[in-house]
């Protein structure tokens, strides 16, 4: 008897065996193809010194976490000194730390001691303007050579005798985009604040400048840049007046189309010439990729032109940042509008090229805001297994919203104080940008200051980041559990199919092509559900699936258990349900697969 019980016990080790060999070797990718890119607010996220304002030792004190929450890079807004007229993207100089985040050697430290924890630092590149106080600027506007045309200047345009701009171009932070220089006797250009004036990038030496900042951050230790405003680089050279689009309000910067100011194709051209930058300094460093990330509100096209800069290499570090769960879906988006978007922007993406999925920014209302904090777990959970990069912004983790109640007095952002009191609100980028909801303690645990630059959100204690450690489940181990699921090569190298079921119901599927073998094909569907109803659905109408499957991860909404087998033909998902399945794995799965062979045999052996 002892005999047959080894036999039996042999074929079950076959049999799990058999299963387990699935993973065939895959092409490898590059660090960043498969990061989780985690964005830090610098004035938010931690304060060491107790001024009320976050800085870089801040970010160092919080490294630990970014590598224990799975995180791969971060990416730094600006720290650069500026006179603080929108918060650091008015740049005084390029190669110096601001004193209110911290010092170079601070900087630095930070590179070192990341770099210990395998993580990446990105730095905030603005090259579209400076701030007026930057030597550059007052030097350009006493016209002392070389700067002379180091930015864009025009003279004024005489209306029956009376001084006027160039043009009707209009600022982003509304009114025009011309102010006038008594000293210089001309207008320049900023197509954002007055404080913000516009480069000349149809000079090379401003180019030449910025290859210069490049290189000297990068010998420091900076893995990587994200480039700020890139569409607003270039001008039409010969000022025209844009057509009108909106004409109700001449101020507004909806006032016109933006042919002449957005999206002109020198900007490619330059963005191209610094990927060389870029390149050149890895190769003769012998460094990993430096990644370059562009900002560009743009449509599809556009937006997608930004790979062509790569001149036709198969794979640089280079993505163009995709806005689509910010600026196309919203909480009223049905299945079939995220099966639209998502599946138009991928089947446009260049062959071989690395997508991206931004799902929050310092400059956009919070995702758990724009979707509802009932729909933050879906969200999250699509964008990190989406194919491509995925970018958080701090504090989405843990689903904190925005803080709406911040009055008019404590507004700073300038793009809600220039409409007054009765505009400012829902304009303002202040309520997404309040700081880091550490804990139930002071301040939230981000300051020990007597007063934070932004007000903390009020409701810090029922939303922070230690109740969600100690909690059994939250926002925020959900978000560890997908970031650790995504490491998986179904995620990294998967194909990917979508199905919207019904109206609120959107699926995808990820699995790999080489296996051949449906027993043992690797899969994994997400199933999301954006709506306050159970539903019922039939995921082979996704993907077939034969008998049963099994669930790998649930939502902090769900009611499905990890480790329960399901009927994939009939998987039903409660309000808000977000979960993934997959194949049914260990000893179950074996006796799924071998359980009649299994049966078989034993008869063989003990009768």
């Amino acid at each position: 008897m002892g005999e047959r019980w080894y036999l039996l016990s042999l074929l079950l080790i076959v049999a799990g065996s058999s299963v387990q060999a699935q993973e065939t070797p895959s092409t490898e990718k590059q660090w960043w193809e498969t990061a989780v890119f985690y964005q830090i607010y610098p004035r938010s996220f931690y304060d060491t010194n107790a001024d009320g304002i976050g800085d870089v030792k801040g970010v160092t004190a919080k490294l630990q976490y970014l590598k224990d929450t799975g995180i791969d890079a971060t990416w730094l807004s600006p720290i650069f000194s500026s006179p603080q007229e929108d918060f650091g993207y008015d740049v005084s100089n390029f190669k110096q730390v601001d004193p209110l985040f911290g010092t170079n050697a601070d900087l630095e430290e930070l590179f070192t001691e990341a770099n210990k924890l395998g993580l990446k630092i990105v730095l905030d590149f603005v090259p579209n303007h400076t701030s007026n106080k930057h030597q550059w600027f007052i030097d350009s506007e006493k016209r002392i050579a070389p700067y002379t045309d180091y930015y864009v200047w025009r003279p004024a345009r005489m209306v029956n005798g009376q001084r006027t701009p160039p043009n009707n171009w209009q600022s982003v932070f509304y009114g025009s985009a011309w102010e006038w220089s008594e000293l210089r006797g001309e207008y320049y250009l900023h197509q954002f604040a007055t404080g913000q004036p516009d480069l000349n990038y149809r000079n090379p030496a401003v180019i030449a400048e910025f290859d210069d900042v490049l290189r000297y951050w990068m010998e420091r230790g900076a893995a990587g840049f994200r480039v700020d405003a890139i569409n607003h680089m270039f001008e039409h050279p010969d000022f025209i007046d844009e057509p009108i689009n909106n004409p109700e309000d001449p101020n507004s910067y909806g006032y016109t189309h933006h042919i002449y100011t957005k999206d002109l194709p020198e900007t490619y051209d330059v963005i191209a010439h610094w990927r060389t930058v870029l390149d050149d300094f890895a190769r003769q460093k012998g460094s990993d990729a430096i990644i370059m990330m562009t900002e560009a509100y743009a449509n599809l096209s556009m937006t997608l032109r930004y790979y062509e800069s790569d001149d036709g290499m198969t794979q640089r570090a280079h993505f163009p940042f995709n806005f689509v769960m910010i600026e196309e879906l919203n909480e009223g988006s049905r299945a079939s509008d995220f099966k639209r978007v998502i599946d138009r922007w991928l089947g446009n993406l260049p062959r071989g090229k690395t997508t991206n999925w931004v799902l929050g920014n310092h400059d956009k209302p919070r995702v758990a805001s724009r979707y509802g904090m009932e729909r933050t777990d879906g969200m999250q959970l699509m964008v990190l297994t989406l194919p491509g990069v995925a970018v958080t912004y701090n504090g989405d983790e843990i689903g904190m919203i925005d803080h709406r109640d911040i009055s008019y007095e404590e507004t700073l952002d300038p793009q809600g104080c220039n409409l007054g009191p009765e505009g400012y609100k829902w304009a303002s980028r202040d309520p997404q940008r309040v700081p880091f909801q550490w804990d139930d303690t002071y301040n939230a645990g981000f300051s020990r200051a007597p007063r934070t630059w932004l007000p903390v959100h009020p409701y810090y204690r029922q939303t922070n980041l230690l109740k969600q450690q100690e909690a059994d489940y939250s926002h925020y181990k959900f978000y560890l559990d997908a970031v650790a699921m995504r490491k998986h090569r179904i995620f990294t190298h998967g194909a990917f199919k979508s199905h919207a079921f019904g109206d609120w119901v959107f699926a995808f599927v990820r699995y790999l092509r080489e296996n051949e073998d449906r027993m043992d094909d690797p899969y994994r569907v997400v199933l999301i559900n954006f709506s306050g109803e159970r539903t019922t659905i039939d995921v082979n109408d996704l993907y077939e699936i034969r008998n049963r499957t099994q669930v790998y991860l649930v939502g902090t909404e769900s009611r499905h258990k990890v480790g329960q087998l399901l009927d994939a033909k009939q998987v039903t998902l409660g309000p808000w349900d977000s979960i993934v399945l997959g194949p049914v794995s260990g000893g179950v799965r074996v006796v799924l697969s071998f359980g009649l062979l299994i049966v078989a045999v034993v008869k063989s052996i003990l009768f």
